[in-house]
């Protein structure tokens, strides 16, 4: 446990030196949060960080998403990947939340998983930043990192979670993903990761690393 805080202690003090991610796509609110994170799903943050300013100058709530036509959600959201299907799911997901939840995104987890095109990743962000609830949001970046250390030794994402949430204490949970996301962007690449440069290595077990830089 002491080296666990040890190399999450180490990993905040370095990540303050790269540029964070691109983050201004992700409001305060619980519904543009949700919506954010639809419309980011295999699409580029600066991609996303245009269309949900665009989407959100058109609507801002449950109510208002229903009434615009999908053919206009599509427009603005584009090139997001999967515009078309994410515009559907946009409205379903609106129009889910007035009829079922009061126009309010639940706050609970698996309340959340009933929401269409909804997943686990997505799931603990809303809780995490929207309701500031305990969490471990796992992307490609946490699950392909705290395997590469030695943290875990997992398949699937939800694995990395459940393991994650068992090995970190609580206090890391939320900023544990920005911090993965920030390492992988920067320095733990998928390929050729700048092992020298890493300030982490003494913790990192290289499993799965063939080259590094």
């Amino acid at each position: 446990m002491d080296e666990i805080q040890d190399l999450i202690s180490e990993l905040k003090d370095w990540m303050k030196e790269f540029r964070k991610p691109e983050m201004s796509w992700l409001p305060k609110d619980p519904y543009k949060i949700l919506i954010a994170c639809i419309i980011s799903l295999r699409t580029k943050d600066n991609v996303t960080n245009k269309a949900v300013i665009n989407l959100f100058k058109m609507a801002e709530t449950p109510e208002e998403m229903v009434k615009i036509d999908e053919k206009d959600i599509e427009r603005v959201i584009y090139p997001a990947g999967f515009y078309k299907k994410k515009s559907k799911i946009i409205k379903d997901i609106s129009r889910e939340l007035i009829e079922k939840y009061n126009s309010k995104v639940p706050d609970k987890i698996e309340e959340l998983l009933k929401l269409k095109g909804v997943g686990r990743k997505t799931a603990n962000i809303v809780l995490t930043l929207g309701f500031g609830k305990p969490g471990i949001a796992v992307d490609t970046h946490v699950h392909r990192i705290s395997n590469r250390i030695g943290l875990v030794k997992t398949k699937k994402p939800e694995e990395t979670e459940n393991e994650l949430k068992r090995l970190l204490p609580k206090k890391y949970w939320i900023e544990y993903n920005s911090l993965l996301v920030t390492l992988g962007q920067n320095v733990c690449l998928p390929i050729g990761p700048k092992c020298s440069l890493c300030r982490i290595k003494k913790y990192c077990k290289k499993v799965g690393v063939l080259r590094y830089r």
